[in-house]
């Protein structure tokens, strides 16, 4: 019997290329590999890139660098595969080059660069119902769809993903009940943009289990809380009609928790900025939402130093951040990524008022946070 080949991976960037990496995996095992916790076991390696900002692209290219010195078999996806002549030239050794959610593609230069043992039987090479994860086993993440159709100016996830492509809800919700029925005891919803989930679709009807469901994001909510396991809502844009979920949190049917990148508190920075649902009335949503749901936890991230940010508006900034005391915040330092509009910007925002305006506002939010999180004690 043939000696089966082993596959290595590394994975890099968000939760969702975690899910592609995962994908991979659970065919290559279907197809017979296996897979190698270490790059001499390896008969070649997958790096599963990020090149959202400049800092992630240099990740990359540094995993991309140290896989081909230690194993010297490497086959590039993800998102930066998109530019290919960068890795090849930083890189020549590397075997192949395949872009984001290029799953065939993938597996075909796998299969030819190392194919795939003779003798490997599916009927007994079992895989795991719910697939390969590399997710501890109490938690999974599930992807309802690819893409996005916004056009932030900071952003070059459509020109990296494409354009909005939803699942149809009954697939979803098989994935997310064979994950139930494996011991998963939380899921984690992610997408570019869950609140848009369905829209090009035109939210069409599909089926699970016999019952009829529109593939838009509040059925997708009210059939995910019926599996009786925890279900988290990230990447959630601040549309109207997540309005309409809060009263499940309240319901205990979904966890009370909404992953919200408000990104900015300036309408002026959020006009520049071209982004989705940016209104003046995010605190009087966020005060409603706290009424109909009081334990419902908010959790955003936010930019400073975005091309043109004034005094002025890093004041408002703040202000909004007093105001709203969300639970957990993360905050970035404006970094210019190749192919955005923002470069365009004018009044680039120097290093050292960027660094300045990022520990003002963590200072600000380190206090709420503790205010918080003092009230829950006792």
């Amino acid at each position: 019997m043939s000696t089966p080949r082993k596959v290595g991976m590394v994975s890099l960037g968000c939760p969702k290329a975690l899910v592609d990496s995962e994908r991979i995996l659970t065919q290559l095992r279907t197809d017979g590999y296996e897979i190698s916790p270490d790059y001499d076991g390896a008969d070649v390696v997958i790096v599963n890139t990020c090149g959202f900002i400049d800092s992630a692209r240099a990740e990359s290219l540094d995993a991309i660098g140290e896989a081909i010195d230690a194993n010297g078999r490497v086959i590039v996806t993800g998102c930066m595969g998109v530019d290919e002549a960068l890795i090849r030239e930083m890189h020549p050794r590397v075997l192949a080059v395949t872009g984001p959610a290029q799953y065939e593609r993938v597996l075909d230069e796998i299969h030819r660069h190392a194919p795939p043992p003779e003798e490997h039987d599916p009927f007994t090479d079992l895989v795991p119902p719910q697939g390969i994860k590399l997710t501890p086993r109490h938690y999974a993440y599930i992807k309802i769809s690819e893409g996005c159709n916004n056009k932030c100016t900071f952003c070059i996830i459509p020109d990296l993903r494409g354009r909005l492509v939803s699942r149809p809800i009954g697939e979803v919700m098989r994935e997310a009940e064979g994950l139930a029925a494996a011991g998963v005891r939380e899921l984690l919803v992610i997408s570019q943009d869950t609140s848009a989930y369905g829209v090009d679709l035109k939210y069409r009807l599909d089926f699970w289990g016999g019952q009829p469901l529109r593939t838009r994001m509040l059925d997708l909510c009210e059939a995910l809380g019926s599996l009786g396991i925890w279900i988290r809502l990230h990447y959630v844009y601040p549309y109207p009609h997540v309005d309409e979920v809060i009263p499940l949190m309240a319901e205990g049917k979904i966890l009370p928790y909404l992953d919200i990148p408000f990104q900015h508190g300036s309408p002026a920075v959020l006009k520049r900025m071209k982004r989705p649902a940016a209104t003046e009335k995010s605190l009087e949503r966020i005060n409603r939402w706290r009424a109909v749901c009081p334990d419902i936890a908010i959790r955003s991230t936010f930019i400073v130093g975005y091309p043109g940010e004034t005094d002025a508006e890093f004041e408002e900034l703040l202000d909004f951040l007093k105001e709203a005391r969300l639970d957990r915040v993360g905050c970035f330092q404006y970094s210019p990524v190749k192919g955005a509009a923002a470069n365009d910007l004018p009044d680039h925002v120097p290093e050292d008022v960027k660094q300045d305006r990022w520990e003002r506002f963590m200072a600000v939010q380190q206090s709420i946070s503790a205010e918080k999180l003092q009230a829950k004690v006792g």
